[in-house]
């Protein structure tokens, strides 16, 4: 498709959007070239394209336009929905300078909102609100705010791709439905997505069963860069291994990952689960107390992760272990290298990650895989040949949810009293997520809410129950589709500042006052419980138990399994047919784009079977 020229772009825009868009950036990038007509002649569009590509001035661009040309009027017009409520600070950041220049007025409403701040929202509705999909649930039942809703014409959806794969996507498809609902007709819809494969999967669920829809890709793969290493220990690497209490492969890991961030002004170093990332963290300590590097991941407290976010942004940390808590599009500044620690698992996620350094337009994103045995290598090269093809993985979108279901059956009889089994159904199969749910689904759902108290049904009426306690504990106690478990928020005694939370399970068994454990890389023990409050002390030392949190571990897609044992079947066959292990490792290397000691060093284990005629696990052989 040929794209529009720049000027001709910017011509059909508003002249004041037009005109604040020459004053803020030089040009516009290829996916607001691509978008903004679309957006402009209202499709519904999905935008997939690399973090820092001005995704969110594509679509907002278009729609400050329109709302210009068709006039003021009172009302939420735009609901800009994000899946982490610290996506809001940054997007409120830019979001506010667009308001401010054209004259209009944006807010962000979720849990942590102040009460006055949700009051004045309420009696002066934003023109433009940022909002996560948990306090959208609320919005809709709430009295006053929901009459503000029946104006919105436009709703952007940030990171739809991480949305889209579970319940919380689930339940927000069935909440855009009611908000269609209470608008008495239909929006626009605007996705905004990193690439993942088969795009019309998301781009069906962005705009409900039966709605149209365009797509916009811009490719990922030729922007980027991705190096596996393999790290093999040398002797500073045994000596060094002495000193921290490691093996020497972790020492020649650890040291890789040194060099290369003293080698780049700004680094990410990304691990698959919080207790590894603060075992490096850890480690990096131990080694040099006054390396600049910090920690990143969900259950540090937003104090520390935001202290965090601004030490690296000022140039004040030259590195950050982090896990997905930014993986998404959070302003840390200009990131020069991505290092993913161990196998990303998914060529989504390795994509998603390494896409978060060079973010200036028509730079290089970089990527380095630091393998840690010899699976893992295999592994990481085939996810990194996949990412350079676009060869991602099929997003699962979890289709029938009964508890999600539940849930909004529950909404609706808050905000309806009532509501016909035919009229709910209809409801439901709009959402692309319950398009196939039947009547009899429906009514177990119902038959199962009556047995709880918290729904009846009558005359084919679901209504609600006559005492409506329960009804509304229920709906408002199970706003998030995240599985809860208990926690313990860490405390430091020094300055009575929350350093991050602890599962009830770890703190079960390191809880009891004088027992030390490491949050932040840092070492801390434990003085007392006060309800849900550990209070601890920093220690100077960096000796302590490593927290585990629940729901860690990701699975590797099945297509990147069978091609590592296809690997493996390779290079048994070569071996066993008296091709020399060089000749085939230097072949394997050339495809991969690999070194070939690091693949030599990956099919050591291989060897070793061999050696000892153990049979090798392979595509065509479990063991």
């Amino acid at each position: 498709m040929t794209l529009l020229d720049e000027e001709s772009v910017l011509r059909m825009l508003a002249k004041p959007v037009a005109d604040a868009f020459r004053e803020r950036f030089k040009h516009l990038t290829e996916p607001q070239l691509e978008a903004i007509p679309k957006i402009l002649a209202g499709r519904n569009l999905l935008l997939m394209a690399p973090t820092g590509t001005g995704k969110t001035e594509a679509a907002l661009l278009p729609i400050l336009s329109r709302m210009l040309v068709e006039g003021r009027s009172p009302g939420i017009k735009v609901l800009y929905i994000t899946p982490l409520r610290a996506l809001n600070r940054d997007l409120l950041e830019r979001i506010d300078w667009w308001s401010q220049r054209l004259d209009f007025r944006s807010a962000v409403r979720h849990g942590d909102t102040a009460q006055r701040e949700r009051r004045f929202q309420s009696l002066e509705p934003p023109d433009l609100l940022i909002t996560t999909p948990e306090t959208l649930q609320v919005i809709l039942t709430g009295k006053i705010l929901r009459n503000h809703l029946r104006s919105v014409k436009w709703v952007i959806i940030d990171e739809i791709h991480e949305l889209a794969t579970d319940k919380r996507g689930a339940q927000l498809a069935v909440g855009l439905e009611r908000l269609r609902r209470i608008a008495g007709r239909d929006f626009q819809r605007i996705g905004l997505s990193a690439t993942v494969g088969e795009p019309e999967l998301i781009a069906e669920f962005l705009v409900g069963s039966g709605g149209s829809y365009e797509i916009v890709r811009v490719s990922v793969a030729r922007s980027m860069s991705f190096k596996v290493v393999y790290p093999e220990p040398t002797e500073e690497d045994r000596v060094l291994a002495e000193g921290l209490g490691v093996y020497p492969d972790v020492a020649a890991r650890l040291r890789v990952i040194r060099s290369l961030i003293e080698e780049h002004q700004s680094t990410l170093i990304f691990t698959n689960t919080r207790p590894l990332a603060e075992i490096l963290t850890n480690r990096f300590r131990v080694w040099d107390e006054q390396m600049q590097i910090g920690i990143h991941h969900g259950s540090l407290s937003k104090t520390m992760r935001v202290s965090t976010e601004e030490a690296l942004k000022t140039g004040k940390l030259a590195g950050i272990v982090c896990t997905s808590s930014l993986e998404l599009g959070i302003d840390v500044g200009r990131i020069d290298l991505c290092i993913q620690y161990n196998s990303p698992r998914e060529v989504t996620r390795l994509i998603q990650r390494v896409g978060r350094s060079g973010h200036a337009i028509g730079r290089t994103a970089k990527g380095v895989i630091i393998a840690i045995d010899s699976d893992d290598a295999l592994e990481s090269m085939v996810i990194a040949r996949r990412a350079k093809l676009e060869q991602l993985e099929r997003p699962e979108i979890p289709m029938k949810c009964y508890d999600v279901l539940m849930h909004q059956v529950a909404g609706l009889l808050i905000e309806y009293g009532r509501m016909g089994l035919d009229e709910a159904l209809a409801l439901f199969r709009k959402a692309y997520n319950f398009k196939d749910l039947t009547s009899e689904d429906l009514k177990s759902v119902v038959e199962h809410m009556r047995s709880l108290g918290i729904a009846d049904i009558r005359d084919d009426q679901i209504v609600k129950p006559r005492n409506t306690r329960e009804l509304y504990e229920y709906y408002f106690n199970n706003l998030s589709m995240i599985p809860e478990e208990r926690q313990y928020i860490v405390v430091n005694e020094v300055d009575n500042e929350p350093v991050g939370i602890l599962d009830e399970e770890f703190v079960a068994e390191y809880g009891e006052p004088g027992t030390r454990f490491i949050l932040m890389g840092k070492a801390w023990e434990s003085h007392h419980l006060s309800g849900d409050r550990i209070y601890v002390a920093p220690l100077t030392d960096y000796e302590g138990a490593v927290p585990s949190w629940v729901g860690e571990e990701i699975p590797v897609p099945y297509e990147v399994a069978m091609e590592v044992g296809s690997l493996r079947r390779e290079y048994r066959d070569g071996v066993l047919g008296g091709e020399p292990p060089e000749r085939i490792s230097e072949k394997i290397a050339s495809r991969y784009d690999v070194e070939e000691r690091a693949v030599l060093r990956a099919f050591r284990e291989v060897e070793e079977h061999l050696r000892r005629r153990i049979p090798v696990p392979t595509d065509q052989d479990v063991l």
